[in-house]
């Protein structure tokens, strides 16, 4: 028997929440606990509050979800997010 299809939903995190949870609300207002996909922590993606998400939900459970992607900033493109790098050392 095949496996039930999981919903997908994108939303905006609202809240971080302990053990790597996150509060997220849906674009149709409804609210959820998801977590982060393991590909997510694998590749070092870091999801803050605010950010705009797609989330897995099973049709079984609809309070819970699994973050599975974080949709890029809309602002600026050509500012860049890393400060200027000083010089530490000096040579003589």
């Amino acid at each position: 028997m095949a496996k039930e299809e999981l919903l997908q939903f994108e939303g905006l995190v609202v809240e971080i929440l302990p053990d790597a949870r996150f509060r997220v609300e849906l674009d149709n207002g409804h609210a959820l606990v998801a977590y982060t996909a393991g590909k997510m922590k694998k590749n070092r993606i870091k999801t803050l509050a605010g950010d705009r998400v797609t989330v897995e939900v099973s049709p079984y459970d609809l309070e819970k979800g699994r973050l599975i992607f974080r949709h890029k900033d809309e602002r600026g493109g050509s500012v860049s997010r890393r400060p200027p790098q000083r010089n530490q050392f000096r040579r003589r």
